[in-house]
């Protein structure tokens, strides 16, 4: 009987199939109900007691290596069989990819960084966490100042000089400090103030403030600077300054679009005087200048902001600044055709 084991062992060992058919004729011929290792192990009985124990190993090991070579042969032809059903048709319809939207914040925002940048506006960030010297001191708002009143902020508890900041005008300072004239920036980013929530107003907003610094800055440079904006984000051509104030420039504007009045929706968002006030601007105030260690009588500068989330509500006609931060996948979606 070993020699009949051994035989089998070596037919077991050259076997090949290119069919799943052949296996399962293999599978049954050597380990079905009815099979040669059935047979074998019936016949094991009349196996002297002195080899019971190597012929019954042998035909353990048998049995074993067979059903191996089963497994194996279907292995490789189920998985040969799948790939050659995928790649059968080449013609087949892809499946359809879900495309993504970018946030209209995220829209906004770029495309101010790309309009600034076409004049040689770099883009400068700062921490969300800052300092009062940062966020107030240094921008001409010093302890008890009136003006800080107009900010309602959110401090951190354990330290009353540590605050979520107001504006990006901190990042402005920072650029200071750490460049020389001239200096040409703009700092988007995400601003906190603690106000009540509504369609119109929200605790946490997006900023971009800018900032021009050399010799010679005029307040004429700011407004072209301006209408050059104006035309390329809005494609309007008229603007007028209002004066304002603002603590870190003097003098100050603020500056409005004229929207026009050709549909109801115009009428709606102007209050029916076809202006639309976007940013407020205004030359640096030269104690801003001497409190970032650049002298006021060599250099001068202009200086603006505007909150993203306006622009946007002006661009898509969206009512509600809420909407913004609902994430709600239906609002989203209407911009998955926006680059």
């Amino acid at each position: 009987m070993k020699d009949k084991i051994n035989e089998l062992l070596g037919e077991i060992n050259q076997f090949n199939a290119a069919t799943l058919e052949e296996v399962e004729a293999f599978r049954i011929k050597f380990i079905g109900s009815k099979g040669i290792v059935k047979q074998l192990f019936t016949d094991f009985k009349n196996v002297e007691a002195t080899s019971k124990k190597e012929i019954g190993q042998a035909l353990n090991n048998l049995r074993i290596q067979a059903a191996e070579k089963v497994n194996s042969l279907k292995e490789i032809l189920e998985h040969h069989s799948e790939t050659k059903k995928t790649h059968d048709d080449l013609t087949k319809p892809a499946q359809p990819l879900t495309l993504g939207a970018r946030h209209p914040i995220s829209l906004v925002k770029n495309q101010i960084i790309e309009v600034f940048s076409r004049i040689g506006f770099t883009v400068s960030e700062g921490p969300e966490i800052e300092d009062d010297w940062h966020n107030f001191t240094a921008l001409n708002l010093p302890e008890y100042h009136p003006a800080r009143d107009m900010q309602d902020t959110f401090f951190i508890e354990k330290d009353p000089d540590i605050l979520l900041r107001t504006h990006t005008s901190s990042v402005q300072v920072r650029y200071m400090e750490n460049n020389k004239p001239p200096i040409r920036t703009i700092s988007p980013g995400r601003v906190f103030r603690n106000e009540d929530i509504s369609a119109r107003a929200h605790c946490i907003f997006h900023q971009v403030e800018g900032l021009y610094i050399d010799t010679d800055v005029s307040f004429a440079d700011l407004k072209q600077t301006l209408l050059y904006f104006t035309k390329e984000m809005f494609g309007k051509s008229k603007i007028r300054l209002r004066p304002s104030f603002f603590p870190f420039t003097e003098p100050s504007a603020e500056v409005d679009i004229y929207w026009g009045l050709e549909t109801e929706t115009d009428y709606k968002i102007t209050k029916g005087t076809g202006w639309l006030e976007i940013m407020g601007c205004g030359m640096v105030d030269p104690n801003v200048l001497q409190n970032a260690n650049i002298d006021p009588e060599k250099y001068s500068g202009f200086a603006f902001g505007m909150g993203i989330e306006r622009i946007a509500m002006l661009l898509y006609q969206i009512p509600d600044i809420r909407m913004f931060y609902e994430n709600d996948v239906r609002f989203l979606q209407q911009f998955k055709s926006v680059i």
